[in-house]
């Protein structure tokens, strides 16, 4: 079986594992990208997710303007169609908040942080030929969770039976995209996705590293954030 079939049977034990669950207040809403943006994802593992990959980029889970709209991490609309080359018809959430419609690839609005992160990427490699050669991007958790007021919420922020379920779901599905990808390296876009991999991959012989998350929330993000990223990746012996 080849990587990006590997990948793709992963992400849909994902899916299944993830979508039952059920979460209490503060959640009042949950986007399952992965069912309703299925087409795109699929296509991007199967476009990107051959062969080996010695860095995988880990992030926390989908934007409301990022993922969540197009399917693919991080997947800021105008990246992902023009950059990464992916495009699919997304359908709709069982349940959306009116304030966070999903619109697919005609979202006019931008997801800052992955527009910084494929932009170096962009910058960097050229191609996303070159990048995906020996580089893959995933996200820790495939679900977006909103309050009822329509804030995005991240599972870094709230506990409970159902959070740990499907912590022990993406801890599991790290696990095996590492060992499809042969990964040496797990690079951990911001804090909370470099602990979790601390934690998932203890004993399994693959290198954590960090780079600062390039959200606007994050204030060291708005000061030069692919020279800051750039220079941990080479610091921490990523990259050369």
């Amino acid at each position: 079986m080849d990587t990006a079939q590997e990948l793709v049977e992963a992400a849909q034990e994902l899916a299944a594992r993830t979508g039952k669950l059920k979460f209490g207040p503060p959640v009042a809403y949950v986007y399952r990208p992965l069912e309703y943006a299925w087409r795109a994802h699929e296509a991007y593992l199967r476009r990107h997710g051959g062969g080996e990959k010695r860095i995988v980029f880990l992030g926390m889970n989908p934007g409301p303007f990022g993922m969540a709209q197009t399917g693919v991490p991080f997947g800021e609309v105008k990246a992902v169609r023009d950059w990464v080359g992916v495009t699919a018809p997304i359908d709709q959430p069982a349940k959306t908040h009116p304030k966070r419609p999903i619109l697919g690839f005609s979202c006019k609005r931008s997801e800052v942080s992955g527009k910084r992160l494929w932009g170096l990427f962009a910058q960097r490699f050229g191609t996303a030929e070159n990048f995906f050669k020996d580089h893959f991007v995933l996200n820790y958790c495939p679900l977006l969770f909103l309050s009822e007021t329509g804030s995005n919420l991240t599972p870094d922020k709230f506990k409970g039976e159902a959070v740990d379920a499907l912590f022990a779901a993406c801890d599991t599905h790290l696990r095996r995209v590492v060992a499809d990808l042969r990964a040496e390296w797990v690079v951990g876009v911001g804090a909370f996705a470099a602990e979790r991999a601390r934690q998932a991959l203890l004993g399994h012989g693959v290198a954590i590293a960090r780079i600062p998350h390039p959200s606007p929330a994050n204030p060291q993000a708005n000061k030069d954030w692919p020279g800051a990223a750039t220079k941990a990746m080479i610091k921490q012996g990523v990259w050369s």
